[in-house]
């Protein structure tokens, strides 16, 4: 499907092509901005992607971006004068940052977090802020303070979450690249579901300060886009190492576009049977075979594997994740910023009530889950025992890349599923991750493509890589994209 708009090719170009655009001077960064900003007026009464739009700051910067198209100023990089999204739990400078809670309703931070940074430097043009499930807890963006946001496929389905408002945008051409966070799939989950490409790097590629923190050692930032290629171009922009995240990497920053023309013949990849469980939508499980069968046309060795592991990885994650948000969330007293009590007598009741009124049902759920397992008398069953098996799962995925170049799964058991039809059942809900959580539990590169449709919706093909097999998985992730047009598909909206 091809929206019939008679600006579509504008707006479901990619970033390359937009860049191509402006080196050709067919349009300038001004007029593709002002053209996303009437966009997202149109169709946000629909979607609710954003939770806020900087128009006034977006066209000065698309002003600057222009100059410095033309040769005026700093070297123009790819994303020069590009319109994009970042995620409304990064923190930018004097615009309010919220992460979807009403606990932080009117917070606005004094800094960028380094991600903005190095994309501001880069020139990119930030339309806003994007909507998310409340401090990116949730697999279908229902759990925001704000509303829930729509997948443009399909308005009354979820886009996945938690980064639902980055991957609706993407995928309803508001902005050409938006930047989301991944704690166990809430960048390539939403990618899925709204038929985009979303990358999860390497765990420490992108630096997490200025990310308000999920789970700090899941956490992890990466780009969502239209194209593979558009992906490399928006890592590149933002990976580099930073003295204050003490988990960044000081990792040789390549191009990771590099070798994405190198094609997969030759290439070993395996297929993890444990990712093809009994809740594997039938269509999702026929869209999976016949990627396999075009990877193999592609010279691509495939063959059966087993992590059986895997099977663990949930309730690895849903001990670890809690533990860490406990930990994380205990910052938001009521008292420093963000919502407050006017009536409280002293900092107890001002903190109680707060987190009462300004935490989500969700949040409370994890935060409970967390607290729990880091008690005393429950710290070694629970918490220490899911370290262990968090090991075991790593060096799992260790032995696995002695043998393949790449492993090859499905991105979820599903396609987008109707808004409300699981927010009473939270296993459910949780087990939409099932195959996204073992890569953030190893710190593994991760890219969700377009990988087919069922029943009008569509699907996504996840491609895993070793740890800094950046370049690996988006050379594979490009040759099957080159091979297939499921990345041309777009929502009429």
């Amino acid at each position: 499907m091809t929206t019939q708009s008679a600006n579509s090719d504008l707006y479901f170009s990619t970033a390359r092509e937009l860049r191509a655009k402006f080196d050709a001077r067919e349009i300038s960064s001004v007029e593709a901005t002002r053209a996303m900003l009437d966009r997202i007026s149109n169709l946000e009464p629909s979607l609710n992607s954003f939770i806020t739009v900087t128009a006034e700051r977006a066209i000065a910067d698309a002003e600057m971006a222009d100059q410095r198209l033309r040769g005026t100023g700093q070297e123009p990089t790819a994303l020069t004068g590009i319109p994009i999204m970042v995620k409304d739990n990064f923190s930018t400078k004097d615009v309010e940052t919220t992460a979807a809670s009403n606990i932080l309703k009117g917070y606005i931070p004094p800094y960028d977090g380094t991600a903005v940074s190095n994309l501001k430097e880069a020139g990119a043009v930030i339309l806003g802020k994007g909507n998310l499930d409340e401090f990116a807890m949730g697999s279908s963006n229902e759990t925001s303070a704000f509303g829930p946001v729509h997948n443009p496929w399909d308005t009354d389905r979820v886009p996945g979450g938690s980064s639902g408002g980055a991957g609706a945008a993407v995928a309803a051409g508001e902005c050409f690249i938006a930047f989301g966070s991944d704690t166990g799939g809430s960048i390539r989950q939403p990618a899925s579901l709204c038929g985009v490409v979303g990358m999860k790097p390497t765990y420490g590629l992108v630096s997490r300060f200025g990310l308000l923190a999920f789970g700090s050692s899941l956490d992890q930032i990466g780009p969502l886009t239209r194209s593979v290629a558009d992906c490399a171009d928006a890592l590149n922009v933002v990976s580099s190492h930073d003295h204050r995240d003490s988990t960044s990497v000081a990792a040789p920053f390549n191009d990771f576009a590099k070798d994405i023309d190198g094609g997969v013949a030759g290439m070993n990849i395996g297929v993890p049977k444990e990712y093809l469980v009994d809740g594997i939508e039938p269509g999702v499980r026929a869209a999976f075979e016949k990627s396999l069968e075009t990877l193999e046309g592609l010279g691509a060795n495939i063959s059966e594997t087993s992590l059986p592991l895997t099977d663990h990885a949930l309730a690895v994650y849903y001990i670890i994740a809690p533990s860490e948000a406990s930990a994380n969330l205990s910052r938001y007293d009521g008292v420093k910023y963000g919502l407050g009590s006017l009536d409280a007598k002293t900092s107890a009741q001002a903190t109680e009530a707060a987190r009462g009124e300004g935490f989500g049902d969700e949040v409370k759920r994890r935060i409970f889950l967390g607290t729990y397992a880091l008690s005393a008398g429950y710290y070694d069953a629970y918490y220490k025992k899911a370290q262990q098996v968090r090991t075991l799962i790593r060096r799992e995925f260790t032995d696995a890349f002695l043998k393949f170049d790449a492993l090859v799964t499905p991105t979820s058991p599903g396609t987008a599923f109707k808004i409300g039809d699981k927010t009473d059942d939270p296993f459910q809900m949780y087990m939409n991750d099932i195959c996204t959580i073992p890569v953030n539990i190893a710190g593994l590169p991760s890219i969700s493509v377009p990988g087919g449709m069922s029943d009008g919706l569509p699907v996504g093909l996840q491609f895993i890589g070793p740890q800094f097999g950046d370049t690996t998985v988006i050379r594979a992730a490009a040759a099957y994209e080159r091979a297939t047009n499921w990345h041309q598909n777009h929502p009429l909206i």
